[in-house]
């Protein structure tokens, strides 16, 4: 995770983002920091990647990488406004030791647009607004892991972290409308059970969830949807994310997941 100490809506680049919108800074923080605390509660360990002035968007720490089994594929933003976030990732995972780190050759916004079934070993990545389909293929050859592109085409839901979460080793929650047709008869072909979100559910960012297959971290607003997760056996954990939210993230983009070997 990256605290936002240099966190503000400084240009606009999905449609969430609104420039002309102030932010309070110090309420950012004390959310952020709520998640933290929400995590180590729950007996996870948290590393905390100092932010850097001049990228306001280095909170969204789920970006900078994807990482499995202790091999790391780095991350290269679309936009140049994001792009020295990925050097900041790059040093962190070299520093840190134990990692393979592996710098991309395509766009690719890490954890944004790739989840990993540690069950099925299975990647879904996807494209359609960030995510290149070329970095799918190198994500498969760097990782050894097949991949599935999905195709996301709701602009809302730029990318797959807001539309698609993993629960478990084995099961998945989405959104439909926010993927073409050929990605929902995907899904609902390898993922018979998936709960499923629909419209309300995805736009309260419900979906931008991190789970460790019973405890499910959520965002306050998506009330329904936690009813859901309760529903289909897991434990919702509400977090409020609201200023953060200006910058078209919640509780996943905040968090990047470390998977070592």
């Amino acid at each position: 995770m990256s605290p936002p100490e240099h966190f503000l809506v400084a240009y606009e680049i999905n449609p969430w983002m609104r420039a002309d919108q102030p932010v309070d800074r110090d309420r950012a923080v004390r959310q952020w920091d709520a998640l933290r605390t929400a995590l180590l509660d729950l007996g996870h360990h948290v590393h905390v990647l100092p932010s850097v002035a001049g990228l306001p968007d280095m909170v969204f720490a789920a970006n900078g990488a994807f990482s499995v089994d202790g091999i790391v594929y780095g991350a290269r933003f679309k936009y140049a406004e994001r792009s020295a976030e990925a050097d900041a990732h790059r040093a962190f995972y070299e520093s840190a030791g134990g990692w393979k780190f592996v710098p991309p050759t395509q766009i690719n916004e890490g954890e944004g647009d790739f989840a990993y079934l540690p069950g099925r070993g299975l990647i879904l990545a996807g494209h359609g607004f960030r995510t290149e389909t070329a970095a799918h293929a190198e994500a498969q050859e760097v990782l050894g892991r097949p991949v599935v592109s999905l195709r996301l085409v709701d602009e809302r839901f730029y990318h797959l972290d807001t539309a698609l979460a993993v629960l478990d080793d084995q099961r998945i929650t989405y959104y439909p409308g926010a993927f073409s047709a050929s990605s929902q008869r995907v899904l609902a072909q390898l993922f018979p059970d998936s709960v499923l979100a629909d419209e309300a559910d995805a736009l309260a960012f419900g979906l931008n969830l991190v789970s460790d297959g019973h405890n499910v971290l959520v965002n306050t607003e998506a009330t329904a949807y936690a009813d859901k997760l309760t529903a289909a056996g897991y434990h919702p954990v509400p977090v409020d994310l609201s200023e953060l939210k200006k910058g078209g993230g919640s509780v996943k983009c905040c968090v990047a997941e470390l998977r070592a070997a």
